[in-house]
């Protein structure tokens, strides 16, 4: 059975909030690979949220799966969708990501949109790990999130800064897991997966933000 939603308060107000503070790069950050999906493409949605890039991929015909643990989150992203007309049907799972299994389906592509963010960094491998496991031979995994620092000494600072100031936020009203950035290519590319784009996303000129797009071989 799922926990106890931990985003019932956070969950109403999180696009708007994510919207704001990333001078509403988030949203371009969610939907930078969405241009990939084809007419009938399995691409699944972790941690969909309220799930814009999910209506927007149902949209371009491919079959849409999204997931999240919060019944809050998955109601919104069922607002977001509802009287949609899509060329399949969309379907809904309230569950731990973990809980589903790769044995039972494959997809060709995975998104992880500001989802890998929440877990400690040992819980967060694992999670990534599965993710790997879930996308079929040749499909894609697709991370959006917080851009690893990089650039001069400020431009790291201030990375660093705008990150604590957001993660702060989140450990005090979800009791999601305090850390720093993470670095994902260096995890996709541990579990099998060939980078093969990144986006960046610019706030003041600094790229606080990336999408990243990652191949599974075909070997699996």
């Amino acid at each position: 059975m799922p926990s106890a939603d931990r985003y019932r308060i956070m969950g109403h107000i999180y696009d708007i909030l994510a919207s704001l503070y990333s001078g509403f790069q988030i949203p371009k950050c969610k939907e930078a690979m969405l241009g990939h999906l084809k007419p009938d493409d399995e691409a699944i949605f972790v941690g969909v949220g309220h799930g814009e890039e999910a209506r927007k991929g149902a949209e371009l015909g491919a079959r849409v799966t999204v997931v999240d643990l919060s019944e809050t989150m998955l109601d919104k992203c069922r607002n977001t969708l509802d009287g949609c007309n899509f060329k399949h049907p969309v379907s809904y799972i309230h569950d731990d990501i973990l809980n589903l299994s790769p044995d039972n389906h494959q997809y060709d592509y995975v998104f992880a949109n500001f989802f890998l963010n929440v877990f400690p960094r040992e819980q967060m491998d694992r999670v990534v790990r599965h993710l790997a496991e879930l996308t079929k031979p040749g499909g894609h995994v697709i991370v959006g999130d917080f851009a690893f620092p990089e650039g001069n000494i400020f431009a790291r600072a201030f990375k660093h800064l705008y990150w604590y100031i957001a993660v702060s936020l989140f450990v005090l009203i979800t009791r999601n897991a305090f850390h720093d950035i993470y670095n994902y290519p260096e995890y996709l590319k541990k579990y099998g997966l060939q980078v093969t784009e990144i986006k960046h996303f610019r706030v003041l000129g600094v790229k606080l933000f990336w999408s990243v797009l990652a191949r599974k071989n075909l070997e699996g």
